[in-house]
């Protein structure tokens, strides 16, 4: 990786968290298409490198959200503990079961596109009064589901928290309360997960460790853009912030349907 996708990719990194932070997602999930499409990083390595940005840029979003005490609570616990030994299988499975980037892509688009859709359509056509009182699913459901998306992000390198923000605001949470937590378990499960790509790829062959230079440098820009997207947070109605994270779900759907396909 040459150094001159350095300046490129802190330029990605800031933009993609500005846009994701307010809405629990740490942007990973667009960098996706950036690294495989623009700097060309082969498949594996794509997942880890997705990691490290995850791990550098993360303490940006979640430093903000500490000082204005949204990191506190269970959420926070259940969907951390939850994730992280999900995230280690996934590892496993994505260097020995799913290396190539076609059923890469078409993994992402099957679980996005219809949860962001069904996100949408949640939020545009809410459901009763009594189905949506905000408690969402009971505490051993949050666990499972995140063991369940701990597995599924450590299979293509988004931490988790992608899928956990969408999957809990359809069920009834409010952003404030589902956002931080879904961070927070994204930068624990991508901490892990990075290291588990590490260990791999010294006993085995092939693209399976991060580009640490594009990692390092999108991490930065996503460092940055975290702390800024978080502030904008509280600027947001309830309703436009599920919009965004609905849509941010679906689009990358799409786009990887769409490549999948063609």
């Amino acid at each position: 990786m040459e150094c001159g996708t350095a300046p490129a990719g802190l330029a990605a990194g800031l933009v993609i968290a500005v846009v994701t932070a307010p809405v629990g997602v740490s942007g990973a999930v667009f960098l996706l298409p950036v690294q495989l499409s623009v700097f060309a990083v082969p498949s594996p390595a794509v997942t880890p490198t997705n990691l490290l940005y995850n791990v550098v840029a993360g303490p940006g979003a979640l430093l903000r959200y500490r000082r204005t005490g949204s990191l506190n609570g269970p959420l926070v616990r259940r969907l951390v503990l939850g994730t992280l030994p999900g995230v280690i299988v996934g590892a496993v499975i994505r260097v020995f079961a799913v290396p190539g980037p076609a059923a890469f892509k078409a993994l992402v688009a099957l679980f996005l596109f219809p949860l962001g859709t069904w996100l949408i359509v949640r939020t545009l056509l809410p459901a009763p009064q009594a189905a949506r009182s905000g408690d969402g699913p009971s505490p051993r459901a949050v666990t499972g589901l995140a063991l369940a998306v701990g597995v599924v992000g450590g299979i293509y390198g988004i931490g988790g928290g992608s899928l956990l923000g969408p999957i809990l605001v359809g069920r009834g949470m409010p952003v404030g309360r589902v956002a931080p937590a879904a961070l927070a378990a994204t930068f624990a499960t991508s901490v892990v997960g990075a290291a588990a790509y590490v260990l791999l790829s010294l006993t085995g062959s092939g693209n399976i460790a991060p580009h640490w230079l594009l990692g390092l440098a999108c991490g930065v820009g996503g460092l940055i853009g975290g702390y800024l997207g978080a502030r904008l947070q509280p600027r947001f109605p309830e309703k436009a912030l599920r919009l965004l994270l609905g849509t941010l779900a679906a689009g990358v759907g799409a786009l990887y349907a769409v490549e999948t396909l063609t």
